[in-house]
Parts: C-alpha cells; sequence; structure tokens
C-alpha cells in the first residue's frame, strides 16, 4: 500500500513501539513563514504594558507548527515513506518585520509491525 498523508505516524522518539523500521528514506522537511501584522503587534504592546497573553500570537505559533508539520509529512510520502522518527522544530524571526519562520523536520522511514 502506498503511504497517504493520512497514514503517516509521526513520532519524537528514534522509535515507534511495536514497530520496526524496514527503510530509512532521508529527511522529511516542511516549513511556513508568518507575519504578525499590525494588529498582532499593537495587541502585543497592549499586553507586554498589562501583562498577559498575546492570544493572537500564540495561535500563530500553533498554526505555523500545524502547516510546518503537514508539509513535512507531505514530504515524507513524496519519499516513500509511512513515518517520521526524531521530530523536531525550530523557529526564528527573520527581518525586521515580525515575520517568524516555522520548520518541522524528521527522519523520514518506512516502518511495518514488529510481530
Amino acid at each position: 500500500m502506498k503511504p497517504s498523508s493520512s497514514t503517516v505516524l509521526v513520532a519524537t522518539t528514534s522509535f515507534i513501539p511495536e514497530y520496526k523500521i524496514e527503510r530509512y528514506l532521508g529527511v522529511a522537511f516542511g516549513a511556513t513563514v508568518r507575519s504578525r501584522g499590525v494588529g498582532g503587534d499593537c495587541m502585543a504592546g497592549c499586553s507586554s504594558t498589562c501583562g498577559g497573553e498575546v492570544a493572537a500570537y500564540t495561535q500563530m505559533s500553533i498554526d505555523a507548527r500545524n502547516q510546518a508539520i503537514q508539509r513535512m509529512i507531505t514530504d515524507a510520502v513524496r519519499l516513500g515513506a509511512n513515518a517520521v522518527i526524531a521530530l523536531k522544530f525550530d523557529s526564528d524571526q527573520i527581518g525586521q518585520g515580525g515575520n517568524n519562520s516555522t520548520v518541522a523536520y524528521g527522519t523520514a522511514v518506512y516502518i511495518v509491525p514488529s510481530h
């Protein structure tokens, strides 16, 4: 069966219990760059003055992480993988305009049940 994005298992560990790795297929990678926008910057200024969470930034971070994971899974399927192990994230600010990059990456593998 050819893997699809809905059948890919993703783990932060270097193995998945009850499965054995049949093939290592390389690095799977997904990235997105998001801009905060003027409204988010205004809200951040208020929160830093008054204290509290900046919900717009929190949601932006969650959305960016989810999109990066989905793009990584798409890349893993392209490689022929049905799992990604050792998932990691990286995030950084790009430029002066408040753009934030989020990257998800891991090892694309083809796994089979171990029993």
